[in-house]
């Protein structure tokens, strides 16, 4: 899931300044398991503005704010509102979607988007990938080197690693460490014999588009 966190308020207000009538949109999904931009936040987020002396003139959830369509017919009754700004309280994505379908009012994001992350518990979130193409977990016994280690080697530790912990942030365990023991259990500390080629970005061109659906 892409985790979020929410922007200080006086950003936000900063972003809106002199607008007056403000549409909000929050998302169904990641944003609310992170508490950045479900029902609850928005609620929230609405009294604090209307206790500034904005006037929010709709509301409205998109199940998903990365899914246009979703979005889109989200959006119909925040247009049709006549908003000065509209507030998207999702991810960057669920943002850029918003604006897509907002002709007339800019879209501010209400959150900072941090990682692509799995739920440890509740409020609990860790960065687990790094979304980099070219994906290494079948050697790696299913621990992402590139976002669990602090320099993304991909070979095995560096020298500064002590007690299976990480020089970077003794906090964390080393990761390479954690793949030893995984590839140990599981039989396959073969996988380590092998080397892999660093990771190259030379070939990636930003923004990337995949279609499944070729031409159609």
């Amino acid at each position: 899931m892409i985790i979020t966190q929410k922007k200080p308020i006086d950003e936000l207000m900063a972003m809106l300044g002199d607008a007056q009538k403000i549409a909000i949109l929050g998302c169904g999904s990641c944003a609310t398991a992170c508490a950045t931009g479900g029902e609850k936040e928005v609620a929230e987020l609405k009294a604090y503005l209307e206790s500034k002396g904005k006037t929010v003139v709709a509301t409205n959830m998109a199940d998903y704010c990365c899914m246009n369509m979703g979005v889109k017919t989200a959006m119909k009754k925040l247009n049709a509102a006549g908003p000065d700004a509209v507030v998207c309280m999702s991810c960057g994505d669920g943002v850029q979607v918003a604006a897509a379908h907002s002709p007339s009012a800019p879209v501010y994001p209400s959150n900072n988007t941090m990682f692509l992350g799995e739920a440890v518990r509740f409020g609990l979130f860790e960065e687990a990938c790094h979304l980099c193409g070219d994906c290494v977990l079948g050697t790696t016994g299913g621990i992402c080197p590139i976002s669990r280690c602090a320099k993304s080697l991909v070979n095995g530790p560096c020298g500064g690693q002590k007690n299976g912990k990480c020089e970077v942030n003794p906090d964390n365990d080393c990761a390479w460490i954690m793949i030893y023991k995984r590839l140990e259990s599981l039989g396959r500390l073969d996988l380590l014999t092998k080397r892999r080629p660093d990771k190259g970005y030379a070939k990636v061109s930003y923004p990337r588009t995949i279609n499944i659906r070729g031409n159609k």
